[in-house]
C-alpha cells in the first residue's frame, strides 16, 4: 500500500501530517505547568524593583510636570507683559502683544524648568544608585538634598563658583524647607512624588 495520497490539481499536501502524539510537552515548555520530571515545588518569582520607579520613568514624569508648570507661569507671565506693553489699545494689537508675550516667557520658563527637572532626576538617580543614603547615616533623605544641590550648582556653572555654590545652596534649602513643612505637617517626604515635593 502507498503511502502517497492524490489531491486535487496534484499541488500535493497544503501541511506536512506531524504526529503530535510523540511530543512530550514538559520537555518543549516547562512554563505551562504541566507535571513532568523536573516539576518546581516552590513558584517561580518575577524581579521586582523594591524602591518605586525607574530613573527614566521619574525623569520623564519630572520633566513632563515642570514642563507644563513652567509653560502655564511663563504665560501668566506674558499675559500681564503683554496687557502692560501694548502699544495701542486697539482690541487686535492688544491681543497680538499678549500672545507674543505668552510666547516668548511661556517657552522660556517651560524648558528651563524642563532642563532643571531633567538635571534633577538625573543626579537623584545617581545617589539611589550609587546608596547615598546608606552612608549619610541620621541625615534622612540625603538623595533629594544631594539631588538639589547638585543641580542648582550644575545649572549655573558657567557664571562662576560662587553663584555655582549659592544656587546649590539654594537648591538645598529648598529641599530642607520642604522637608520641614511635610513634618510639621505629619506627611511622608515626597508624598507628591513630583521631585522633592
Amino acid at each position: 500500500m502507498s503511502q502517497r495520497k492524490d489531491f486535487e490539481g496534484d499541488a500535493g499536501a497544503p501541511l506536512p501530517d506531524f504526529n503530535v502524539g510523540a511530543i512530550d510537552l514538559t520537555t518543549v515548555a516547562p512554563a505551562y505547568g504541566l507535571a513532568g520530571g523536573q516539576s518546581q515545588q516552590q513558584p517561580d518569582y518575577l524581579d521586582y524593583d523594591q524602591k518605586g520607579r525607574g530613573v527614566v520613568v521619574t525623569m520623564f514624569a519630572n520633566t513632563g510636570m515642570s514642563y507644563l508648570l513652567g509653560i502655564g507661569a511663563g504665560g501668566l507671565v506674558g499675559f500681564r507683559e503683554g496687557l502692560v506693553n501694548t502699544p495701542s489699545s486697539r482690541f487686535r494689537v492688544k491681543l497680538n502683544s499678549i500672545l507674543n508675550h505668552c510666547g516668548r516667557h511661556g517657552s522660556i520658563y517651560g524648558n528651563t524648568a524642563g532642563v532643571v527637572a531633567i538635571m534633577y532626576s538625573l543626579f537623584e538617580g545617581a545617589a539611589d544608585h550609587f546608596e547615598l543614603d546608606s552612608y549619610t547615616g541620621p541625615l534622612q533623605p540625603a538623595s533629594p538634598a544631594f539631588a538639589s544641590f547638585m543641580t542648582g550648582a550644575t545649572f549655573y556653572s558657567a557664571s562662576g563658583p560662587r553663584v555655582a555654590a549659592l544656587a546649590g545652596t539654594i537648591g538645598l534649602g529648598s529641599v530642607g524647607a520642604t522637608y520641614a513643612a511635610y513634618s510639621v505637617l505629619g506627611l511622608p517626604f515626597g508624598y507628591l512624588g513630583y521631585m522633592f515635593f
